[in-house]
């Protein structure tokens, strides 16, 4: 599937996670203003962590606007846990190894890495609102700096 845009109905999703099994509309109930999902290549790398720690670091600012956020992998749950445990990550990590869920949002596909096409996640964030409709969908995205640039779009909501 394509990359998604602002008005389309989210694709339904369940996967599991640190804190069990999730759904996109499980999540949907209980995030008041929207869900973020940000979608990220591997744990526990330079680039994974910093955007991590970012989200992390300004995580009161986002559920502050009424935002709820889970971040979405490739990687096996063990892989999730360390990291959470190494940067004490305070929300959601879910694990998507057949990345399927990826492949449905647009964020697995053919990208640049080092000059090389490869294929693999493409460092994604997208809004969606309670009632399932994409408000905003960012794709390859920086890792350092892109919180801020996220909470500055969202606060103009």
């Amino acid at each position: 599937m394509g990359k998604l845009i602002e008005g389309d109905k989210a694709p339904d999703f369940s996967l599991d996670s640190m804190q069990g099994g999730i759904n996109l509309e499980d999540l949907l109930k209980e995030a008041q203003t929207g869900l973020i999902l940000y979608f990220y290549p591997r744990a526990n790398t330079p680039g994974c962590t910093t955007e991590a720690c970012d989200f992390r670091d300004n995580l009161g600012r986002l559920t502050g606007l009424g935002y709820t956020v889970v971040g979405i992998s490739p990687d096996k749950l063990a892989a999730l846990e360390k990291f959470a445990a190494d940067h004490e990550l305070p929300f959601i990590l879910a694990s998507n190894p057949e990345h399927d869920v990826m492949e449905a949002y647009g964020a697995w596909g053919e990208k640049l890495n080092y000059g090389k096409t490869v294929v693999g996640t493409i460092r994604s964030t997208v809004v969606i609102s309670p009632t399932g409709e994409v408000s905003h969908a960012l794709y390859n995205v920086r890792a350092k700096g892109h919180v801020d640039r996220l909470t500055r779009l969202l606060s103009q909501d």
